[in-house]
């Protein structure tokens, strides 16, 4: 089944993955695509809408982002977003100039009133909250669009030509500030581009399944298991690198003996410490992880004889924060950007590659795993080796194992764990002095981290009750040797990422 296909083109917003998610929420396919990708590209993908995301630049100055201007040609739909309404005003012969105090520089939570007879308010009230964002002002608007919203300090807040599709607005809709701008969207997707909502997950599975099957047809497939829910929607080679959880190897290896897979568990702890020996650079060493989990694929394959494709678990916030298309690189996912130049199979399968987090586990119900495999924690490919700040030691792996387990324990002991979508342990390369007894102690701080999101690109720290924290704390200080000071993570992604490194 091919799906209608919506196309967010990326112009380097911080939120434009939050606006793929909102589209498929409301039952359309969409994907993310650099503007530099050539017309006929987008062209081929048939798309009954385009949305333009915001970015950093002001349009007017040389250099800043463009698309090509024939996309305005197409006969398709577009909305854009902050900058991605700037662009096409400039585009289309309007005029966007800085912002002054006289001209609607606006930033935050602003009260906007609405055009309820244009069709991307249609069913809303006149009026609400929009989460503005824009140093730059529409001093002209193009021929043929009409000025839909506007705020006290600003008469083009969203600006429509009705007859050709295209829409501005100089707000985020797609953020929860926005009162109603999920609406706005669906009302974009359903009474602009025709939508009919036949994104459905039972239709992802059943699509992928056949085009993996006639990709594969009598080849032979090794599937790489680490443990996380996205790898564990592929399984079926379990690397035991010495950087899981506690009994985390036990717990997986359990979980899939109850399938009829060829389930393979290898123990690598050795190898992979040796490689990672005295290297402290993250970067450096998700590179490391990633040409060694390769590796012990490919000695496993060698063993099954000759296979011909690797399948893995990446899933879009992965593919996206390696650095896909023009975006920048945020880190390296040891099965994306991690990956080494030279890989001994003949193509690498990612059946989850253009799915976020949530949508992984709606797939995991839909294929019957087990709920509490479907939910269990995110745990990214590397393992701790990103959650020990600083160079590798067994012991240091030990002791956050230890650490984070408490943590886990009493999250759960608490409830907390329903209301908390992901939350680990850190341990830094901050000593400092305490005393315990009598005695002056000189050990680690140890960090806690605690996030709420759905979509694993944005997040908020979680608001752990004061005397959960205490019980951790105390717990892990007195049960734990090497960590005398526990802090708890309160930054919010962004500016931060849910992992430290």
């Amino acid at each position: 089944m091919s799906h209608q296909t919506v196309i967010v083109l990326d112009f380097g917003g911080q939120y434009n993955q939050l606006i793929a998610r909102r589209v498929r929420e409301c039952g359309v396919y969409c994907e993310v695509k650099p503007y530099t990708t050539p017309l006929e590209q987008l062209r081929a993908m048939e798309p009954i809408g385009f949305i333009f995301t915001g970015g950093p630049n002001s349009v007017y100055e040389a250099g800043a982002p463009k698309a090509d201007p024939a996309i305005f040609e197409l006969g398709v739909p577009v909305l854009g977003i902050c900058y991605g309404c700037q662009f096409m005003a400039h585009a289309l012969g309007g005029q966007v100039t800085e912002a002054h105090e006289d001209t609607a520089r606006e930033y935050g939570k602003t009260e906007t009133y609405y055009d309820t007879a244009c069709k991307l308010f249609k069913g809303l009230p006149e009026r609400g909250i929009s989460w503005m964002s824009h140093g730059d002002y529409m001093a002209k608007v193009p021929e043929g669009f009409a000025l839909v919203a506007h705020s006290d300090a600003c008469p083009n807040v969203a600006i429509a030509d009705e007859k050709r599709g295209f829409y501005g607005v100089q707000y985020h809709p797609e953020v929860n500030h926005t009162e109603h701008g999920v609406d706005m969207i669906r009302n974009f997707l359903y009474e602009v581009c025709g939508a009919k909502g036949d994104w459905t997950m039972g239709d992802y599975k059943e699509s992928s399944i056949k085009a993996i099957r006639e990709k594969v047809g009598g080849g032979k497939v090794l599937l790489a298991l680490s443990g996380g829910v996205d790898s564990s929607v592929v399984a079926c080679v379990c690397v035991a690198h010495g950087l899981m959880r506690t009994n985390e190897g036990d717990e997986v290896e359990t979980a899939f003996s109850k399938w009829d897979i060829h389930f393979v568990r290898v123990d690598a702890e050795a190898r992979f410490l040796e490689k990672l020996s005295g290297v402290s650079e993250p970067e450096r060493k998700r590179k490391i992880i990633g040409e060694e989990f390769i590796r012990v694929f490919e000695e496993e394959a060698k063993k099954i004889g000759r296979v011909d494709y690797l399948v893995q678990g990446t899933i879009y916030p992965d593919v996206i924060e390696s650095g896909a298309g023009d975006a920048a690189v945020i880190k390296s996912h040891h099965n994306v950007g991690g990956l080494p130049d030279y890989v001994d199979f003949k193509e690498i399968i990612e059946p989850l590659r253009l799915l976020f987090k949530d949508e992984v586990r709606q797939l995991g119900r839909e294929l019957g795993l087990p709920e509490y495999l479907v939910m269990r924690q995110p745990f990214p490919g590397p393992g701790l080796a990103i959650r020990v700040i600083g160079d590798l030691t067994k012991e240091k792996l030990d002791t956050l194992r230890d650490a984070d387990a408490i943590y886990r324990e009493e999250i759960t002991a608490a409830g907390e764990d329903k209301n908390i979508n992901q939350y680990f342990a850190v341990l830094t390369n901050t000593r400092s002095v305490g005393v315990m007894g009598d005695g002056r102690t000189y050990d680690y701080t140890l960090a806690l981290r605690a996030v709420t999101t759905s979509h694993f690109m944005t997040a908020d720290w979680a608001r752990i009750p004061y005397d959960v924290l205490d019980k951790i704390s105390t717990r892990i200080v007195n049960e734990v040797k090497g960590i005398n000071r526990i802090v708890y993570d309160i930054t919010s992604k962004p500016p931060a990422t849910i992992e430290w490194e």
